[in-house]
């Protein structure tokens, strides 16, 4: 009896001592994950956004204003902003009509469709902004239309609203869609067959639904439109002044060798960055918060 309360009391602490191990380890490979994150986003984000203030300021305020405040800087922010609100506001109707065709009604070629829209993510914007130019420019297939109509989009601030509207094309969409998806479509039905009109429907049951989505999808739409350089950088044509933006007038400032100027008109891209990345995370603490009330 006694050599068995003996084993039973070594076989107690042998798993007291396992279980400590296996707890000393897990915690290690915890630390060790979260070390490594940590790392990752200090060298990847905390010390870019750090070189890019301190080469700002490197000449001091005078300089730092004289190159925020240039002629040539506030056109490009001009046209940074033009196309990214053009953008936004033609993707915003887009993604909310699309959304509700394919979530909400049941026709052929719903998925094709759906495909379609998302070419966008798997077509280089570079790519994209030289099939603009060999279709809208002089020698394109619209080409000699275009010339006759005295209507100009390569080279022009129309290309550069048309390339931007087309990377950002499927951001509203697919934050929308897989919302509307999930909600189904008993509550129009029911609505429906109480007589309430498609307006109420949607002012009532599918916009409360998906409201925070198109928030959510409008500000990623802001966020890549206002950093998009590929596709406006083959159609614009670099004109300062003309079909520049924020990105393009920063690269041509840096190939100048005037980086003071280049890291401070980056700092405004910087700034708006973080007022993007502050309201998403705002909608997405309410929109969560919301959610757990609603269940």
């Amino acid at each position: 009896m006694q050599r068995f309360q003996g084993g039973a009391e070594n076989g107690g602490s042998l798993k007291k001592v396992v279980e400590a191990y296996d707890k000393d380890s897990h915690s290690a490979v915890k630390w060790g994950l979260i070390g490594t994150a940590v790392l990752f986003m200090a060298v990847m984000m905390v010390l870019p956004l750090i070189l890019v203030v301190t080469s700002a300021l490197k000449d001091g305020w005078n300089a730092y204003l004289q190159a925020v405040l240039d002629e040539y800087t506030i056109k490009a922010l001009r046209l940074t902003v033009l196309a990214t609100v053009s953008a936004v506001v033609v993707n915003t109707i887009f993604g909310i009509f699309a959304s509700l065709l394919i979530s909400k009604y049941y026709f052929r070629g719903r998925q094709v469709l759906a495909t379609l829209i998302d070419i966008p993510f798997s077509i280089s914007p570079v790519i994209a902004g030289l099939v603009f130019s060999l279709t809208f420019g002089n020698l394109g297939w619209m080409g000699g239309f275009l010339q006759a109509h005295d209507i100009k989009i390569v080279f022009a601030v129309p290309g550069v609203i048309l390339a931007t509207i087309f990377v950002t094309f499927p951001f509203v969409f697919r934050e929308v869609l897989p919302v509307l998806q999930s909600q189904g479509t008993d509550e129009e039905e029911a609505a429906a067959l109480m007589g309430a009109g498609k307006w109420r429907i949607f002012s009532r049951i599918t916009f409360p639904h998906m409201k925070w989505a198109l928030l959510y999808g409008i500000v990623l739409c802001t966020a890549r439109a206002m950093g998009e350089f590929g596709a406006v950088s083959v159609i614009s044509g670099h004109l300062r002044g003309v079909t520049n933006t924020l990105p393009l007038h920063v690269e041509i400032l840096y190939n100048e060798f005037n980086t003071t100027a280049a890291f401070a008109v980056s700092s405004l891209l910087v700034i708006m960055a973080v007022v993007i990345l502050v309201i998403r995370t705002l909608i997405v603490e309410i929109s969560g918060k919301n959610a757990s009330e609603a269940v």
